[in-house]
């Protein structure tokens, strides 16, 4: 059974850092594109990075760059998102995907992951 688990949730305040991470289970993941998505209070979820399989492509959205860095390692599948510089913009419920891996139109939308984590809840105070 797929398992998608995040950790390093938590609250910080607005300058600080975190760091998550997503350990998949079930599978090797090693031919899949992984991603991280968030969710703030009443709104939508959104796309805040992918890297590819190989790990040597990487998006993020434009809110995001320059401040968080997407990583993986194959060798024990898992996922990593290093978040610096945190505003309290970026409180939100974060989720690592496991999914199918294309061009940047089609990675940062929610159809190519197939499996989710439940989340991990980061606030950033002011």
């Amino acid at each position: 059974q797929v398992q998608l688990v995040e950790s390093g949730g938590g609250l910080v305040q607005a300058g600080g850092s975190l760091r998550l991470s997503c350990a998949a289970t079930g599978q090797a993941f090693i031919h899949y594109g992984m991603a991280w998505f968030r969710q703030a209070p009443g709104k939508e979820r959104e796309f805040v990075a992918a890297i590819s399989p190989n790990a040597r492509v990487t998006y993020y959205t434009d809110s995001v760059k320059g401040r968080f860095t997407i990583s993986r390692d194959n060798s024990n599948d898992t996922l990593n998102l290093q978040m610096n510089i945190l505003n309290p913009e970026d409180t939100a419920i974060y989720y690592c995907a496991v999914g199918h891996w294309g061009m940047r139109d089609y990675v940062i939308r929610e159809t190519p992951y197939t499996y989710w984590g439940q989340g991990t809840q980061v606030t950033v105070s002011s």
